[in-house]
């Protein structure tokens, strides 16, 4: 029996970025097209089989401690950036201010995607989403460069749709208007909370 489900879902890619390992700031540089490589995407600063830790697993590590990387990616949906955008009082988000790897279009609530689904492409690439991404003050810091005195709203506008952060489980190529299908675990919702 299959641990994960293929669902009616589809997303269309319609953004890709990535930022550079040599950088001033975390805004993501447009691209085309990827190649995803088990390290994620190369020169990406996010990119490497292992990372070190950061305070989103503080409970766990101490800061820098080397753990596996699943964060390769940062994917966000362009319905949640358009309801981002609305919160904030601008026309736009644009990904490259929060140096998003990648837009995609199409599935409903997608910061609440659950962890383990699947993202696949065409060729087979396939993205594990590991949990939502958490909004912080970088991209706050780009926007306002931009649209001063809008920064300080983008940590409130994106709690719950900042996406999510993923790994490369197939290596392959992604591209613009590529197709994704959503698989999900074959389980039922966990009924404990707190």
């Amino acid at each position: 029996m299959p641990a994960l489900k293929l669902t009616a879902h589809k997303a269309r890619i319609t953004w890709l970025g990535t930022v550079p390992e040599a950088r001033e700031n975390i805004r993501s540089a447009p691209r085309e097209a990827v190649e995803l490589s088990y390290a994620g995407m190369a020169g990406e600063m996010h990119s490497g089989l292992t990372r070190p830790s950061c305070v989103r697993v503080k409970e766990q590590y101490r800061a820098g401690t080397e753990i596996a990387n699943t964060r390769q990616l940062s994917i966000v949906s362009a319905e949640e950036l358009a309801a981002i955008a609305a919160h904030m009082d601008l026309n736009a988000i644009d990904p490259a201010w929060l140096g998003a790897s990648m837009v995609i279009e199409g599935i409903p609530d997608f910061s609440h995607v659950p962890p383990s689904s699947r993202l696949q492409g065409p060729d087979g690439a396939a993205l594990v989403i590991d949990m939502q991404n958490l909004p912080c003050i970088y991209p706050a810091r780009e926007i306002d460069k931009d649209h001063p005195g809008h920064g300080p709203k983008f940590k409130t506008a994106a709690k719950q749709r900042r996406g999510v952060t993923a790994w490369v489980e197939r290596e392959g190529r992604m591209a613009i208007g590529d197709d994704l299908r959503l698989f999900v675990p074959a389980q039922r919702a966990w009924a404990l909370t707190g």
